[in-house]
């Protein structure tokens, strides 16, 4: 079982408080969406939670079968895709995978090959990241994100950019490979997260 145990969480830039005195617990097979207006702190949220910037009150803990993981050891629990995150431009997209690969293990012991079927860019397996259109890149944020094998997986606006055959495939993907992990989605569009069991509003960490 893997858990995330968030008290009093807040953070501030500067004299402007993002979010304050946040308590969450998720446990493994929750899904959850983080809502509110643009601006209201969803991403900063996400990104304290990742471990990317610390908090600057309250606390944050992960573990694992009871047993705290060290804040430094959390990337290994966590995949994340989200607008901001790059994408290295000068590898083809067979070379990406492989090279995300290095740090996660990839789902099911899927190949590199499997991957990409399960992506639909076969086709493309040789082109360079550089030469990919925004909705081809977003699919492979997201791939990497949910066939990485992990217990916690980040998604901020996760349909961006994508299509209508896009947005269906995303709705299968967290349909079938996101059972026992814990999946935050931070999202204004309720399509990205209609499905989610538990919902915070930011505004309400105010």
């Amino acid at each position: 079982m893997f858990r995330v145990k968030i008290q009093k969480a807040s953070k501030r830039f500067q004299n402007e408080w993002v979010f304050k005195n946040l308590d969450l617990e998720l446990v493994s097979g929750t899904t959850m969406a983080v809502t509110g207006g643009n601006g209201s702190g969803k991403s900063t949220f996400l990104k304290c939670l990742s471990g990317a910037i610390p908090l600057t009150n309250g606390s944050m803990e992960f573990e694992l079968d009871s047993k705290s993981i060290a804040q430094e050891n959390w990337f290994r629990t966590l995949s994340i895709a989200t607008p901001y995150l790059e994408l290295p431009e000068e590898f083809t997209l067979v070379e990406a995978l492989n090279f995300h690969f290095q740090f996660k293990r990839p789902l099911n012991q899927w190949s590199v090959k499997e991957i990409i079927v399960h992506m639909g860019l076969e086709k493309h397996q040789n082109k360079f990241i550089s030469q990919f259109s925004s909705g081809m890149r977003q699919r492979v944020k997201l791939a990497l994100a949910l066939f990485s094998e992990v217990q916690l997986i980040l998604l901020d606006e996760p349909t961006s950019n994508l299509d209508k055959q896009g947005i269906a495939w995303y709705a299968d993907l967290v349909a079938q490979y996101t059972l026992d992990r814990i999946l935050v989605i931070c999202s204004n569009e309720p399509r990205e997260y209609t499905f989610c069991e538990k919902k915070i509003r930011m505004e309400d960490f105010k």
